[in-house]
């Protein structure tokens, strides 16, 4: 298995809470370069109706017009009771344009009320090394929260609280959210297909 370069690998996303969390567990390894560091500026579609299908298609988005091999990803979160959603539109569930904190009212207004707040968290990382597709999927299980709650992290982490725990993503330290969680699972597949050891 070769990449472009051994101690260099493409994650085809600027948002730096994600370089930060694959990072780490890459630590040492690999080099991940976002793509404003390669040079692209492109507004990547992400037009799929699965998670799997959005990460395939940014990935292979660089691919085509790099000609490197890449991964890219795609997370959702998926609630229960609201059948799953906002699974694939988990980051625009408030409409084009919205916030984090747009996102969170809007979820929280939907389960008010509610008390089975059940829900998962689901990443699914595709790489494309060599012209050869590899998915990689990250679960973690938990429920919403009432109110957010912490100030770390981003997006849903401040109602999410996972399974065995008694804190959101958002009032856990990164090091112990990047053990756990969805992404970092994913992650953690990945850097084995790739001979990290963690």
């Amino acid at each position: 298995m070769a990449v472009n370069n051994p101690l260099e690998l493409v994650f085809a996303t600027n948002n730096k809470h994600k370089l930060e969390e694959a990072s780490e567990i890459l630590k040492n390894k690999y080099k991940l370069l976002s793509l404003s560091e390669i040079g692209c500026f492109d507004d990547i579609p992400e037009t799929c109706n699965t998670i799997e299908g959005n990460a395939l298609q940014k990935a292979r988005f660089i691919f085509e017009k790099y000609g490197i091999g890449c991964f890219a990803d795609d997370t959702g979160l998926e609630v229960e009771v609201l059948d799953g959603r906002p699974g694939v539109f988990s980051a625009r569930y408030a409409g084009k344009g919205c916030s984090y904190n747009d996102n969170v009212t809007k979820l929280l207004s939907e389960l008010k009320g509610l008390h089975k707040r059940n829900a998962r968290f689901r990443t699914v990382i595709a790489l494309i090394s060599n012209g050869e597709e590899y998915l990689f999927e990250g679960i973690i299980n938990g429920h919403i929260t009432e109110k957010p709650l912490g100030t770390a992290g981003f997006g849903y982490d401040p109602v999410f609280v996972p399974d065995g725990y008694d804190q959101t993503f958002a009032e856990m330290s990164p090091d112990l959210k990047n053990k756990i969680s969805h992404r970092a699972i994913a992650v953690e597949k990945l850097a084995g297909w790739l001979g990290v050891s963690s």
